[in-house]
């Protein structure tokens, strides 16, 4: 902050606190709605090739000199509905960011390029023929040089994955270190509250104000309310700024444009398109929703290991990644404490307090499963509804996975396994692996589980009658209007998916760029 208590700003964001009229209208060759991971690219690659390019964001922008690296204090200020976003029934915590920089400044950090065969998956099933590995591998060579990707060097591995690793070993898994967008990381492990020595190369450092520097302008606080059209042509957005204190429209925006780049998420942007009444002739819009729901499995050592310090991903063990071998990954890390206080019965009183001395030795496994494409979103009497249950398909990966999980702990030398359920469940040797999980009851509500990959809610294809965008990300019916976000996945990637979004935004910027008829000035 200045001497004046004002937030250093790091580039250039319009806010509500910066608008005097009640009614603002604008013009610009592209609005680029959201600022994650697909927005932040594809705006800059735009404003690269000399557009005009406004983008808007829901969120608030939070520079990281005021980051706190509290999760609590970081849950208001960057996340969906502070933190509370779910499905449904409830027993599903859906986790993105709400900020300028979207879910990249919150999230882990690690970055994948699309399997070969997800990619062929793709052509085979959805008649995505152009979005081949070598097709896209320009793209994802591309972003890696400017997020600085890499693979986890020894020095990044904390001491938790060094035991993994050995476990692993002992069980004939293959133990490897992750990929990660970091430059140079301090190592402080507070990647989910956004990083404050700007070490993660997320959009909020790299893209967006790249763009900013190429022309573009970055609204925050301002809710897209609706996508015109006309004739099947985009023609501009509606939106409105609303301070975010007071939750007051401050200003009515209306932009006139020939493209409009739809990048809000795999929930938000077909709330969207559902509100705007536009480019559902399929009737897909909302449907196939996915999310990777995840589970937390702790094992207890002997050893202090302070888990949560260090690079919060270190690696994982892919043996199982396939849906005909289980369909999940493995990936050991730690949260901090107060993370961790939430991640399965930890009772109350003396007991909670017992549990929570003992958090130095303590370590987890997070598992990422693959799931079947059959969620919705929608809006009902404008609420917003996430429809979403484990598939029955799923159910046994699920316990496949708590049980490998649990095997890589007790081999790593955990001495107690504590399973993610409502109600406390204690393993304290392998033979007590299958009997503790079938004791879980799967149909109740009693797992914690967490998702922090929403994606396939404007599903990509060639054929307009079974898809919303084709091909190139552009929408079927509407001429102008592009998708490129993770709602566009056909199907899940199996792996984490924002290097996947990474480069078929800026694929599908490339794409924009290329076609003549939307007769930029």
């Amino acid at each position: 902050m200045n001497t004046n208590g004002e937030i250093k700003r790091q580039f250039k964001v319009t806010q509500a606190s910066d608008i005097r009229a009640g009614e603002l209208a604008l013009e610009a060759d592209v609005v680029v709605i959201g600022s994650g991971a697909g927005g932040a690219v594809a705006a800059y690659e735009l404003a690269a090739s000399g557009k005009k390019v406004i983008v808007l964001e829901a969120g608030s922008y939070v520079p990281s000199t005021n980051f706190t690296e509290e999760l609590g204090k970081s849950m208001e200020d960057l996340y969906q509905d502070k933190g509370s976003q779910s499905n449904l029934e409830g027993d599903l915590a859906v986790l993105q960011g709400a900020c300028v920089g979207g879910s990249t400044v919150v999230n882990a950090a690690i970055a994948f390029r699309t399997p070969d065969h997800i990619l062929k998956l793709w052509a085979e099933k959805f008649g995505l023929t152009n979005l081949t590995p070598e097709t896209l591998k320009p793209y994802f060579e591309r972003v890696e040089k400017h997020l600085s990707i890499h693979v986890n060097e020894a020095w990044e591995i904390d001491a938790g994955n060094q035991l993994m690793a050995k476990g692993a070993k002992k069980l004939g898994l293959h133990w490897e270190p992750v990929s990660r967008n970091i430059k140079s990381c301090a190592l402080t492990g507070f990647c989910l509250s956004g990083c404050a020595s700007d070490r993660k190369q997320s959009m909020l450092v790299t893209y967006l104000p790249w763009a900013v520097e190429k022309g573009a302008e970055v609204y925050a606080d301002t809710r897209a309310q609706r996508i015109i059209e006309k004739d099947g042509m985009v023609t501009g957005v509606e939106a409105q700024i609303i301070d975010p204190t007071t939750k007051k429209t401050v200003a009515n925006l209306s932009i006139s444009s020939k493209v409009v780049v739809l990048a809000a998420g795999a929930i938000q942007s077909p709330l969207l398109l559902q509100r705007s009444d536009i480019a559902n002739s399929s009737g897909k819009v909302g449907e196939n929703f996915a999310c990777h729901p995840s589970f937390f499995i702790t094992g207890q050592y002997e050893q202090s290991i302070y888990g949560w310090k260090g690079a919060l991903n270190g690696g994982y063990i892919g043996d199982f990644m396939e849906p005909e071998n289980g369909g999940f990954l493995l990936i050991p890390n730690m949260v901090g404490p107060l993370e961790w206080s939430q991640s399965f019965g930890m009772g109350t009183g003396v007991e909670h307090l017992e549990l929570m001395k003992n958090i130095k030795y303590m370590y987890g496994i997070n598992t990422l499963m693959h799931d079947e494409n059959h969620g919705r979103v929608y809006e009902k009497d404008g609420i917003k509804t996430i429809d979403y249950t484990l598939h029955p398909k799923n159910i046994q990966s699920v316990k496949m996975a708590l049980r490998e999980a649990s095997k890589l702990h007790f081999a790593s030398g955990a001495k107690k396994v504590f399973l993610p359920s409502y109600t406390r469940t204690e393993i304290t040797s392998v033979d007590e692996i299958d009997a503790a999980i079938e004791s879980i009851s799967f149909e109740s509500n009693n797992l914690f589980m967490t998702s922090f990959h929403p994606q396939g809610t404007c599903q990509m294809g060639a054929d307009p009658n079974t898809s919303v965008v084709s091909g190139t990300g552009e929408s079927h019916d509407v001429k102008g209007l592009f998708v490129a976000d993770a709602s566009i996945f056909p199907q899940t990637t199996l792996f984490h998916p924002q290097q996947t979004v990474y480069t078929l935004a800026s694929y599908i910027a490339d794409q924009v760029i290329a076609d003549k008829s939307h007769n930029f000035s």
